[in-house]
């Protein structure tokens, strides 16, 4: 599969190897620029450089019990830098929260498993 245009990209998810795992797959497949961050507040503290995507863990507060979860940060984005696209991830499977996410202003709901990166990837890629 043919991959377009590098693009600024935030992995935004309290998991360490996935959003390495992830980084390190989207770099393969097309030299993005990626940053990595574990808590919802440490994006938006970087939010000003303006990345193309944010891939966002629909749970994020499980490293800092205190922090905010994907939802709350998916509507801080949305309302301070709507042009953002955002992809929510999680391992969350109801329809009702995916349906949710998205009426809030996601691009779209990936659900962790085997074909994750590979739906991440192709999502990006459509991105113009």
């Amino acid at each position: 599969m043919e991959y377009g245009k590098p693009k600024k990209i935030f992995i935004v998810d309290d998991d360490t190897m996935l959003t390495e795992a992830l980084g390190d797959y989207l770099t393969r497949k097309i030299a993005h620029n990626i940053s990595s961050f574990h808590t919802g507040e440490e994006c938006l503290e970087h939010i000003s450089e303006l990345p193309d995507v944010i891939i966002l863990d629909y749970y994020l507060n499980t490293v800092q019990k205190d922090a905010a979860n994907g939802m709350e940060i998916l509507q801080t984005i949305k309302k301070h830098y709507p042009a953002i696209h955002v992809i929510m991830l999680s391992s969350q499977e109801r329809y009702g929260i995916a349906m949710q996410t998205i009426q809030k202003g996601a691009e779209q709901y990936v659900i962790k498993d085997e074909k994750a990166f590979e739906k991440i990837a192709s999502l990006i890629n459509e991105i113009r």
